[in-house]
C-alpha cells in the first residue's frame, strides 16, 4: 500500500516507523507490533532482532527504548519478559491521528502502490434453470471481494461464467421446434415481462422437454443431433438458443437486483463464450505433451491425484466421443483472461467441492505456459448453506430452496422488525418497506460474509434479523443511532476533534479500534477474506455501544467534550458506512 501523510498513517504504522528509527542497524526488520491488553501496543520483535544482531534481547529492548521519541507520540514504554515492549501512546496522538484520517474521504485507507488486474469469476447461474440457495454464496462473496479490491485500487474485471452450453439446449431447442405452439410469446418478445415470468416459461418448457427426452429414444437422438447443429452454428438453432439465454438473463438480473447487486451484461461470458477456442486448446495441449490420449480421451495426469483404486485420476479435457469437458472451457478461459485481459490474478469464487478440479486445471495451465510465474490463480472455496438440522438447506418436501423465495422471506421478517421498532420515528409504509428490504438483504449477506469462506453455516432467519448479537441489523442500528445523535446535536454543537483533551477509557478503546480500519482493509484485500472485515465492524459497533453507555455525548461536561465525542460518533458512523458498503450492505439513516 502507498504511504499517506504521516498523521493520516495509523498509530500502528507511526509506531513501527519510530521503532525502526530507534534501531537503524536492524534494517527493515519487522518489530512484530500488535494491539495488547497490557498496553496500547506490544512489540515482540526483539527476540528475532537479538538473534540476528547477536545480542541480548532485554539489552536490545532497552536500547530501543532510549532511542524512541517521547511526548508527542509515545506516553510510556515498559520492557517485560525476554524483551517485549509494552507501549502506551498519548491521547493527543490518538486524536490527532483520527482527525487527520477523518479529513480524508477514504478515512486514511491508502491506495495500492502497484495495483494489478484481477479477473474474478463469480455468480455463475445456469441458463433455463432457476437460481437456488446454492447460488447465494458465490454471488455474495464475489460482490464483496470485487468492492474491496476496487476500493484498494486494483483493476477488477468480473466474469460470470454462466452455464449456457451443452446437451440440455439441444433438448430444449428440439422440443420447441416440434412444439412451437407451446412458446409463450409474452416473455421473449415483450420487454416488460418480468424475470419470474421468463423463468416460469423456461421451467415449463424444460420439464416438458426433459420428460420427452427420457421417454422417447427417437426424440433423444434428434435432440443430440440438435446439439451438433448448435455447435456448428446453425442459424435457426442459434436463434432459439439465444432466446433461452436472453430470457434467462432477464430472470438472473431480477434476482441480482433483489440482492442489490449490479451485474453488467458485458461481464456475462458463459461457457459458449469460449467455444471457438476449445479445439485449439486441446491441440496445443496435445502437441506440447501436456495432455495425452488415453482410451480415446485427451487427458492430463498428475502424480499426486489417484482414485480409490490407487490408479491415476486424470483431468479429462476432451472425451473419447470428441465432446469437450468443463476442463477445456476452464483452460480456454484462463488463456483468454491472461492473454487478452492481462490478468495478474485469477480468482474463482466456487464451491469447495470443486477444489480438486481447479487444482488440476491450474496445474495444467502452468505446464502449458498459460499461467506464467507472475500470475496467480486462486480458488476461493466456500462451504455449504445448511438448514437448522445441520443438513444442506432444503424445503420440507426435500427440494432445493429457490433463492427468490429465501430472499422474500428474509425481507418479510426484517420488515416486521423494522415496523415494530419504527413506531416512534413515524415512518411511512413506503419507508418501512424500503428499510425492511435493506435490512433483510443485509441480514442474508452478513450471515454469509461473517462466516469464513470454507466453513458451512446455518441459514437461520430468526437469528439473522435479531437486534442482538453478531448480525447486520445490530450494525445498522448502531449506525442509525449515531445519525440520530448527530441530528439531535444539530446546529447547537459540531463534530470537532480536540487533541488537548484527555480521553476516558471507553473513548480510548473506540478511538484505537477506529485507528485500525486501514490495516484491516489492506489485510482483507490481500487475503480475500471478507469475514475479517465483518468481524472488525461488529467489534466496532460493540465498542461504540460501550462508549455510548459510558460517555454522555450531547450532555458531556464541557462544549469541547461534546464536540470531541460528536467527532468520535461521526467517524464511527462513516467507518461503519464505508465498511458495510464494501460488504454490499446498506446503512439506513433512520431505523
Amino acid at each position: 500500500m502507498a504511504s499517506v501523510p504521516s498523521l493520516a498513517s495509523s498509530l500502528h504504522q507511526r509506531l513501527a516507523d519510530a521503532l525502526s528509527a530507534a534501531l537503524p542497524e536492524a534494517g527493515a526488520a519487522d518489530p512484530l507490533l500488535r494491539r495488547s491488553d497490557r498496553a496500547d501496543f506490544q512489540a515482540n520483535g526483539m527476540l528475532a532482532l537479538a538473534k540476528k544482531l547477536g545480542g541480548n534481547p532485554r539489552e536490545l529492548a532497552g536500547k530501543v527504548v532510549e532511542g524512541l521519541p517521547s511526548g508527542e507520540l509515545i506516553d510510556k514504554v515498559e520492557v517485560s519478559g525476554p524483551g517485549f515492549l509494552n507501549i502506551t501512546v498519548t491521547d493527543r496522538a490518538i486524536t490527532e491521528t483520527l482527525a487527520a484520517r477523518a479529513a480524508d474521504e477514504r478515512l486514511g485507507v491508502p491506495v495500492m502502490e502497484k495495483p494489478g488486474t484481477t479477473v474474478i469469476d463469480w455468480a455463475q447461474p445456469n441458463v433455463a434453470k432457476e437460481m437456488h440457495v446454492g447460488h447465494l454464496r458465490s454471488a455474495v462473496i464475489g460482490d464483496a471481494v470485487v468492492k474491496i479490491l476496487e476500493f484498494a485500487g486494483e483493476k477488477v474485471i468480473s466474469r460470470h461464467h454462466i452455464g449456457d452450453w451443452g446437451t440440455q439446449f439441444g433438448m430444449l431447442i428440439q422440443y420447441l421446434l416440434e412444439h412451437p405452439h407451446e412458446l409463450d410469446h409474452k416473455s421473449g418478445e415483450d420487454a416488460t415481462a418480468s424475470g419470474e415470468e421468463a423463468m416460469s416459461n423456461l421451467n415449463r418448457l424444460y420439464k416438458a422437454s426433459r420428460a420427452l427426452f427420457d421417454a422417447d429414444a427417437e426424440f433423444k437422438d434428434r435432440a443430440r443431433r440438435r446439439v451438433v447443429d448448435l455447435q456448428a452454428g446453425d442459424e435457426e438453432t442459434l436463434a432459439l438458443w439465444q432466446r433461452f439465454v436472453d430470457e434467462s438473463k432477464l430472470y438472473f438480473y431480477s434476482v441480482f437486483a433483489k440482492l442489490d447487486m449490479e451485474i453488467r451484461d458485458e461481464n456475462v461470458v458463459g461457457e459458449s463464450g469460449y467455444n471457438a477456442m476449445l479445439a485449439e486448446t486441446c491441440r496445443l495441449l496435445e502437441e506440447s505433451g501436456v495432455a495425452v490420449r488415453s482410451n480415446g480421451a485427451l487427458c492430463v495426469f498428475f502424480d499426486d491425484v489417484k482414485g480409490p483404486d490407487g490408479n491415476p485420476t486424470p483431468l479429462i479435457v476432451q472425451k473419447s466421443d470428441g465432446g469437450y469437458g468443463y476442463a477445456a472451457t476452464d483452460l480456454s478461459a484462463i488463456r483468454d483472461r491472461v492473454g487478452e485481459l492481462g490478468a495478474d490474478s485469477l480468482l474463482y469464487v466456487v464451491d469447495a467441492r470443486q477444489g480438486l478440479h481447479f487444482k488440476m486445471v491450474f496445474e495444467t495451465a502452468r505446464r502449458a505456459g498459460w499461467l506464467p510465474d507472475g500470475v496467480k490463480a486462486v480458488q476461493l472455496p466456500f462451504g455449504t448453506v445448511l438448514g437448522k438440522d445441520g443438513k444442506p438447506f432444503k424445503t420440507r418436501e426435500g427440494e432445493t430452496v429457490r433463492l427468490v423465495d429465501l430472499l422474500d422471506e428474509a425481507i418479510a421478517r426484517a420488515t416486521a422488525v423494522v415496523r415494530e421498532k419504527s413506531e416512534k420515528l413515524g415512518l411511512t409504509d413506503e419507508e418501512i418497506a424500503e428499510r425492511g428490504t435493506q435490512v433483510g438483504i443485509g441480514a442474508v449477506k452478513y450471515a454469509d460474509l461473517s462466516t469464513s469462506l470454507g466453513r458451512d453455516y446455518v441459514f437461520d432467519l430468526d437469528r439473522m434479523v435479531s437486534l442482538n448479537g453478531d448480525t447486520s441489523v445490530y450494525l445498522q442500528y448502531a449506525y442509525a443511532r449515531i445519525q440520530s445523535i448527530l441530528r439531535k446535536a444539530g446546529d447547537a454543537a459540531s463534530a470537532k476533534a480536540h487533541p488537548e483533551l484527555a480521553l476516558a477509557p471507553a473513548e480510548r478503546a473506540l478511538a484505537l479500534h477506529l485507528d485500525t480500519f486501514a490495516e484491516v482493509i489492506s489485510e482483507v484485500a490481500a487475503s480475500y477474506e471478507p469475514h475479517k472485515l465483518a468481524a472488525y465492524l461488529y467489534q466496532l459497533a460493540s465498542v461504540y455501544t460501550t462508549f455510548y453507555a459510558e460517555c454522555p455525548v450531547i450532555q458531556a461536561e464541557t462544549p469541547e467534550m461534546v464536540e470531541n465525542r460528536l467527532f468520535l460518533c461521526d467517524l464511527t458512523g462513516r467507518t461503519l458506512r464505508q465498511g458495510m458498503a464494501l460488504l454490499g450492505i446498506r446503512t439506513p439513516e433512520r431505523l
